[in-house]
């Protein structure tokens, strides 16, 4: 009898693997909402806080800005001081506010260890957050 062949199909297996990435995305965008969400919840307390009479909250930082120009001047806050009296009115700022950041501007031409014997001498007067001030390259137009 020509019936033919009886083929025996083999059925597609089982898989016996986790398919981790569609799990790791759906990961990712629940860490990112909550990582934005979590924020904004805490500032949704409404609270009546109490009110009183006292002198309003300074916000703006307080530094003092100190120059050396090329001649080797100093300038605190625009105003040309030797050396002494230099070192006494920033010894007297260091006394009110010991937290008070100093913007450094020196000159270019200006040796290095004049600018480190200046930030010395602001250390010594008990001013120790000393940052420096430059000019940001303007990047040309490509064409």
């Amino acid at each position: 009898m020509p019936f033919g062949r009886l083929e025996r199909t083999t059925r597609p297996q089982p898989m016996n693997e986790i398919n981790m990435t569609p799990l790791i995305d759906v990961m990712l965008v629940l860490l990112v909402i909550f990582m934005i969400s979590a924020p904004l919840m805490t500032s949704s307390l409404k609270l009546e806080l109490p009110k009183v009479e006292a002198a309003p909250a300074d916000q703006t930082p307080q530094f003092m800005s100190v120059s050396l120009d090329a001649q080797g001047q100093l300038y605190l806050d625009e105003e040309r001081l030797d050396a002494p009296a230099f070192l006494q009115r920033v010894t007297e700022a260091a006394q009110k506010n010991p937290q008070l950041d100093v913007q450094l501007r020196a000159d270019k031409s200006v040796p290095y260890g004049k600018v480190a014997e200046l930030m010395g001498t602001l250390q010594k007067a008990g001013l120790t957050r000393i940052g420096f001030v430059i000019e940001p390259v303007v990047p040309s137009p490509s064409r």
